[in-house]
């Protein structure tokens, strides 16, 4: 069983095997959380993401997919990166199954990887303009799901095999409280 837990603070501060990126497709960098990533990671993170783009990924990574490369400089042992989708409330279903995807597909990398520890963060609730509380339902969901935590939960699967904590790393108290409130009201424990 994943372990799911939340704190409020920096991801690229975060002791963990794997940091995920909400990265744009380009995988070149950005702004908000990518951009963090990127400048405290290091050139060694936009490096191994120029080789993604000359090899397998010239057209950038398609939204609802992950990857992974070094963590260059961080306290983590990789970065996955994932592209969020863009909210638009009259594609909901379609983008919604797409946000869940970039959890499913970030905890599969990260257990091929071996990873024991996955930080996450609130994808798509920056300049993609999510709702937080609807992308929290989403996030806790899709992680109790692939990790086997919370009620309902079907088993581990191959999805999230051998992750035993996923950590939502939420930057500011708006954040943090939001994923708090939707955990309760899933019945799961932090």
């Amino acid at each position: 069983m994943t372990r799911i837990t939340l704190v409020e603070g920096d991801i690229t501060e975060q002791r963990v095997d794997v940091v995920v990126n909400a990265a744009n497709s380009s995988l070149l960098g950005g702004g908000g959380v990518d951009g963090a990533i990127h400048r405290k990671g290091g050139p060694e993170i936009l490096a191994d993401c120029r080789r993604l783009r000359a090899s397998r990924y010239g057209k950038g990574l398609p939204t609802g997919q992950a990857v992974a490369t070094t963590a260059g400089r961080l306290p983590a042992r990789w970065v996955v990166h994932t592209v969020g989708p863009v909210y638009l409330a009259e594609e909901y279903e379609q983008r919604a199954e797409l946000m869940a995807s970039c959890y499913r597909e970030s905890l599969r990398v990260a257990g091929e990887l071996g990873a024991r520890t996955v930080a996450f963060p609130a994808i798509s609730t920056g300049v993609y303009g999510w709702p937080l509380e609807d992308a929290a339902r989403i996030a806790l969901t899709t992680v109790a799901e692939a990790g086997g935590a919370g009620a309902g939960a079907k088993g581990a699967g191959a999805t999230g095999a051998g992750v035993e904590e996923v950590r939502f790393v939420l930057f500011g108290a708006e954040a943090y409280e939001v994923f708090e409130r939707v955990q309760r009201s899933l019945g799961q424990r932090s």
